[in-house]
């Protein structure tokens, strides 16, 4: 009997425990350790801010999967690798021995070192903790909806972009202004499109959001950063751009009546912002365990993985996600390359297990980005091409909801602990 140690729920596990479900090899032991039960699918996300998917819609039940799989679960946060021993080491339960192990456990904001971040801050990574905490002000806004609002977005990535424009359109929703970003509009725009005008419950709700680049959403092409940055500030949505935050502090007085704020960013500039909730969605980063285990790792600590998502130091230890850096195919931290690397990722470790050459795999150098504007409507992004529309929306959403119903229905076979 061989153990196959999977660490994390990731995109690309979730699609392996699917295919070893069809695909059983007898003789393998599978074990999860994950921190959580449902998994959270980073392509709905953005809309299950906006309010547009629930909770169940946009996360993988992990346990059904596991059971589907004939996989044992473990509920808990792997925090050390003994590579020596094979051994996972966990937070909670005893360590966990390994033949050959894989690792999807995603990233974390970066800079969560500037002082005062890690405190006060709000990162958009781990999910889990984002949500409960969006879900927290929420419920809060809905028992206090005249009282006035400021929230600071650090990082202008698309992450950071599609985060602000969701979150404006949720909480004014949720405190009545129309379709939470007008109360009318202001006519047609240069690109064909309709502009959101603001009305004046829309001036309780103040979002800020900071950049230290000059231009948003370096990794898209110059159209698809300039439409955005009208959005966003048609919205009224204020930018803070060549703005490197460098602290946050909690203040214990009003200074300003207006707003009861709570907390404080301070950029390299000078300026300074009073505000009441903080959302840090910076680049990613790794988690330090990965290098301090031994395995080779980038600069930023992600693991650094061969063409078959296989550990270029220890080769019993795959990887895939965002916690994978593949050497010879370097690409951003995006879903969607979490996803193609799933099939990839099952089929080299049956090989690996079976003790058959693996399969080089290559992703793609382009994908199609599909950018949640908050409103049912997207914009395509690949390489110089940009399209703005309703159909992409419903075109995204009709995608995503085919990639989770592989996940439904599931028999059920397994064990969880």
């Amino acid at each position: 009997m061989k153990d196959l140690v999977l660490i994390g729920g990731g995109h690309s596990h979730a699609i392996v425990l699917k295919m070893f479900g069809i695909k059983p090899l007898p003789g393998v032991r599978l074990t999860l350790i994950s921190d959580v039960l449902h998994a959270p699918y980073s392509g709905m996300l953005p809309g299950h801010v906006a309010g547009f998917y629930d909770y169940d819609e946009c996360h993988i039940d992990l346990r059904s999967l596991a059971e589907f799989a004939g996989c044992q679960i473990l509920i808990d946060r792997a925090i050390a690798i003994d590579l020596n021993k094979n051994l996972v080491i966990c937070q909670i339960h005893p360590p966990v021995n390994f033949d050959v192990l894989s690792v999807d456990i995603g990233s974390t904001p970066a800079a969560l070192s500037v002082p005062g971040a890690a405190e006060y801050a709000i990162a958009a990574k781990p999910v889990p903790e984002f949500l409960a905490s969006w879900n927290q002000l929420i419920s809060e806004r809905q028992n206090s909806l005249q009282k006035p609002l400021r929230i600071a977005i650090v990082g202008g990535g698309a992450g950071g972009v599609e985060l602000a424009l969701n979150i404006q359109s949720r909480l004014g929703k949720e405190e009545g202004f129309g379709n939470g970003l007008c109360n009318g509009f202001n006519g047609f725009n240069g690109w064909g499109f309709r502009e959101e005008g603001r009305g004046k419950k829309e001036e309780e709700l103040e979002i800020h959001l900071f950049h230290s680049g000059a231009e948003l959403m370096q990794g898209h092409n110059q159209r698809v950063r300039r439409r955005l940055q009208e959005i966003l500030i048609s919205r009224g949505i204020q930018l803070h751009l060549k703005e490197k935050v460098c602290a946050v502090k909690k203040i214990d007085r009003e200074t300003n009546p207006q707003f009861p704020t709570n907390y404080q960013i301070s950029c390299k500039s000078g300026l300074e912002l009073e505000c009441e909730i903080i959302f840090w969605v910076t680049q990613a980063s790794a988690a330090n365990w990965i290098r301090e285990s031994g395995l080779a790792a980038d600069s930023n600590g992600f693991m650094e993985v061969n063409d078959c998502l296989q550990s270029v130091s220890h080769p019993n230890v795959f990887a895939a996600g965002d916690i994978a850096a593949m050497v010879n195919y370097p690409r951003p931290k995006a879903g969607v390359f979490a996803v193609r690397q799933g099939k990839p990722l099952f089929e080299n470790l049956q090989q690996f297990l079976l003790e058959k050459p693996l399969k080089p795999f290559a992703p793609q150098e382009q994908y199609l980005g599909l950018i949640g504007t908050g409103n049912k409507r997207a914009i395509a992004s690949r390489g110089n091409f940009m399209w703005e529309s309703w159909v992409l929306w419903y075109w995204k959403d009709w995608i995503d909801r085919q990639f989770m119903q592989q996940f439904s229905n599931l028999p059920k076979t397994g064990d969880t602990k």
